[in-house]
Formats: C-alpha cells, sequence, structure tokens
C-alpha cells in the first residue's frame, strides 16, 4: 500500500519539485476524520541530493469539513497576517491522483501530542505560549477572506441540523439548545475562524507556537467561536481549572492577550454563549463520529469509543447552564432544524454489543495485517489502547450497581424514558420547571459518566 501512495506521490510532486523519490513515508495518529501522512520528497541536482520533508493530508470528502483546496486557500490568507501556518504546496479537491483529495505542505519541527508539550513547559512557558496563540488568532481574525467561497452557515442552526440528521438525541442537548435560543447574542462581523483552534491541532515547538493546523473546519462567522473553542473543557486534557484556557493558562489573561493583539474588546457575555454552543457542538460532533461508524461509513474502534464522550459534554453542559435558563425560554423558538419532535431514542449509543463489535473487528483487521510495513505501526499502537478503553467502558457498564438510577431520575419528573423528556424539553414543556429539570439531569449524567469516564463529574 505505502510503495503504492509513495509512486502516486512523486507524480503528483513532480510538476512542483520535478522529478522526485518519495521516501520514509509513514503513516501519523490523530485525525478522526482524514489521515495524515509524513514523508521525504527527494530531488537531485547532478550528485547533490536535496530532501523536502513534507506532510499529505487526505480523505474523502464529506458534507462537514471544507474542501482541501479551501483549506488551501485560507491558510495562505493566514499566513499574509502573520499567522503561523505551513506553507501549502499544492491540493486538489480531485480524488483522480492519490484516491482521495490531498493537500500537500511542509513539515513543521515541533510537537503536537498536548501531554509532552506539556512536560516541557514551565509557568513561564505556558504563559509565553498562551499569548502566542492569541496573537495568532488575531491574525487569523485579521485575515481577508475576499474571493474564498467559505461556508457562513449559522452555527447554531448547523448543529441543529447535524442533531437532527442522526436517529437520537439527549435531553442535555435539547436543554442546551432551548438556552443558547433565548440568549442569543447579536450578530457580529463575519471574519475568518479556524473552527478548530485548540491544543493538538497545534505544534509546539519549545514553548514557541510553531504552526496552526487542521483547518478543515474553516468558515466566516465570530471571532468568539474560536476563543470559546480554545477554552473547552476537552482541550485542558486535564489541566485543573484555573487553566481553562487550552491548559494553559486562565481565561481573562487568554481574552486580554487577543484583545491587545486585535484592537478590539471582547465581550464576555458573547464568550460565555460561544462557551456553551462550542461545548454542546463537541458533544455532537462525537456522536457523530460514532454514526459514521454505525452506519458502516467508516468502521472504527477509534470512531465508535468517541461516541461515549457525549456524557462528558453534556456535564460540561450542565455546569456551564447551571440552572434556569431564564425568563425568556419559555417563548423561545427551539433554534431551527427541521427534525423530527416526536420522541426518538437517545444518545447512548454505541451501545456495549456495539463496542465489543468494533473491538473484534479491530483485532481481526490488525492480526489479518499484522506483517503490514512499519508504516501503520504507530496506528496500530494507537487504536489498541483504544480498543483498551472501550473494552473497560464495556466491564464497568457489565457491572453497573446502579441500573435503576436513570428510571428512578425520570421518575421524578413523571417519565418512563429520556426520549419522551428530551422531547418535551425541545417542545418548552419544562421551562417551568427548571430546577427539577436539572436536578434530573445531573443524576442520568453522573450515572453515564461511572461508566463512561469515572471521575470526570469531580
Amino acid at each position: 500500500m505505502t510503495d503504492q501512495l509513495a509512486d502516486r506521490l512523486a507524480r503528483v510532486l513532480a510538476p512542483h519539485l520535478g522529478p522526485v523519490t518519495v521516501e520514509g513515508l509513514r503513516a501519523l495518529t490523530g485525525g478522526a476524520s482524514r489521515s495524515t501522512w509524513a514523508f521525504e520528497a527527494v530531488t537531485k541536482t547532478g550528485e547533490t541530493a536535496e530532501r523536502h520533508a513534507l506532510i499529505l493530508r487526505t480523505g474523502p470528502p464529506d458534507e462537514i469539513h471544507a474542501s482541501m483546496e479551501l483549506e488551501a486557500h485560507a491558510q495562505r490568507a493566514a499566513r499574509q497576517t502573520g499567522a503561523p501556518v505551513p506553507t501549502v504546496l499544492v491540493a486538489d479537491n480531485s480524488a483522480a491522483a492519490l484516491g482521495n483529495p490531498y493537500l500537500i505542505c511542509n513539515e513543521i519541527a515541533g510537537e503536537t501530542v498536548v501531554r509532552r508539550i506539556e512536560r516541557q513547559l514551565d509557568d513561564t512557558g505556558r504563559e509565553h505560549l498562551l499569548r502566542q496563540c492569541a496573537q495568532a488568532l488575531a491574525a487569523i481574525h485579521r485575515a481577508d477572506p475576499g474571493g474564498i467561497p467559505l461556508s457562513t452557515e449559522d452555527q447554531l442552526a448547523a448543529c441543529r441540523n447535524q442533531l437532527d440528521a442522526m436517529p437520537d438525541t439527549t435531553a442535555v442537548f435539547e436543554w442546551a439548545f432551548r438556552w443558547l435560543t433565548a440568549h442569543r447574542p447579536p450578530a457580529a462581523q463575519a471574519q475568518l475562524v479556524h473552527g478548530d483552534f485548540r491544543m493538538g491541532n497545534l505544534i509546539v515547538d519549545g514553548s514557541e507556537l510553531a504552526a496552526v493546523l487542521d483547518w478543515e473546519l474553516v468558515h466566516l462567522g465570530d471571532s468568539c467561536e474560536d476563543l470559546a473553542w480554545f477554552c473547552l473543557r476537552a482541550w485542558r486534557f486535564g489541566a485543573p481549572p484555573d487553566r481553562a484556557a487550552g491548559g494553559l493558562g486562565d481565561i481573562d489573561s487568554f481574552l486580554a492577550a487577543y484583545a491587545h493583539a486585535a484592537g478590539t474588546t471582547v465581550d464576555p457575555s458573547r464568550f460565555a454563549w460561544w462557551l456553551v454552543l462550542g461545548t454542546l457542538r463537541w458533544g455532537i460532533i462525537c456522536r457523530y463520529q460514532a454514526q459514521r461508524h454505525l452506519s458502516g461509513q467508516a468502521r472504527s474502534v477509534e470512531l465508535a469509543t468517541i461516541g461515549r464522550r457525549v456524557s462528558e459534554t453534556e456535564w460540561d453542559l450542565l455546569r456551564l447552564l447551571d440552572g434556569t435558563p431564564g425568563d425568556d425560554t419559555r417563548s423561545a423558538a427551539t433554534g431551527g432544524g427541521t427534525g423530527p419532535s416526536t420522541p426518538r431514542v437517545t444518545g447512548r449509543r454505541p451501545t456495549a454489543a456495539e463496542l465489543v463489535a468494533a473491538v473484534a473487528e479491530f483485532l481481526d483487521t490488525s492480526f489479518a495485517n499484522r506483517d503490514a510495513d512499519a508504516a501503520t505501526a504507530s496506528q496500530v499502537r494507537f487504536h489498541s489502547r483504544v480498543a483498551a478503553n472501550a473494552l473497560r467502558i464495556v466491564e464497568r457498564e457489565l457491572s453497573d450497581t446502579s441500573p435503576d438510577a436513570p428510571a428512578q431520575a425520570l421518575a421524578g419528573l413523571d417519565f418512563t424514558d429520556e426520549a419522551t423528556l428530551a422531547a418535551a424539553v425541545r417542545a418548552g414543556d419544562l421551562d417551568d420547571r427548571a430546577e427539577a429539570l436539572t436536578a434530573c439531569l445531573y443524576a442520568l449524567v453522573r450515572h453515564r459518566l461511572s461508566i463512561d469516564h469515572p471521575g470526570y463529574d469531580d
């Protein structure tokens, strides 16, 4: 497989670098939607060989992500305003050359794995890196998107429609939609928005921000979207609450650094709204990734297991909302979308049986490919750890000591199942019972977390 890909890459690069030989092709871990490969393109001038360290990003087109060519255009625009981004060599939306659309850029030295970055940073280094992240976002938001046909889709409506396109919902998600619709801020001036600016998508060299990666969610929108996304609990990677901005520092310092670099101010209420929407969006993405596996679109033990992170986002949403959505919720619309208003099953997918099946499928595939070259070895090791985590989730579910807890919580509101509760929340039927509803939702999510991620609610 890698030999064939190397030959194809050499043909793609020839018009840009001249005759090349592709060496050291290896798959990198991470990336649930697109695959990433590192390699060297070797060119020769007489007896002198020159090595170009390059990165290939490739994957099938879908309705969620920007095309490879749009990614490339956005990166070039951001680079002109001083944002640290790789230099794109070539990008093509056609699948003819490599079997999927692709983007090839230069490789940037540094680290992307957050826990490794954390080990090399002291307090001064974290403060410095946090300030650089704020400056990078300010540069991205200054970029001129003129001529780039980027999406301008309303992000709240996009979340509503994406959830409604799947076969289930959750009561917490519906409660968050009620709050978001009731407290929506006025529209802001559209700017270039990265869409996934966070630790894990940044290359860090020492304490220096070397590059901003993964532009597949780039679009036009509110700059607060990027600021809030960086501060989601998911992207703290276990750092304490006083380092809620990317696990590097406090949110106030991050927003102050951004305001200074951008020459503007950040409205706290607008930021808080986007923090709730970002958390909801991440929860829906987790469910969407699992659905890609469950539907057969992309069978993967990683995608399947991501579905069990929904309960983490539900807990984060409850902590952010923490009570009544406000007096204006009763008369609010439900956030757009044309999905069903009748009860649906709730988002407890994949089931334990589906997780076990995903692990078995991974093991069967790994065994069948046990003689595959070393280029894919790191991916196999990564997915082995994911499979082990999936089995631990199943083990906890099978040994659950309080299986009746969800039914008892629902009974307190006179409901027998969460699907009906979710439909009632969406319809606004419980807006006048916010305190009781919140208590019920906390009980439901605590039980889910005891299986999916024990200790997350500490």
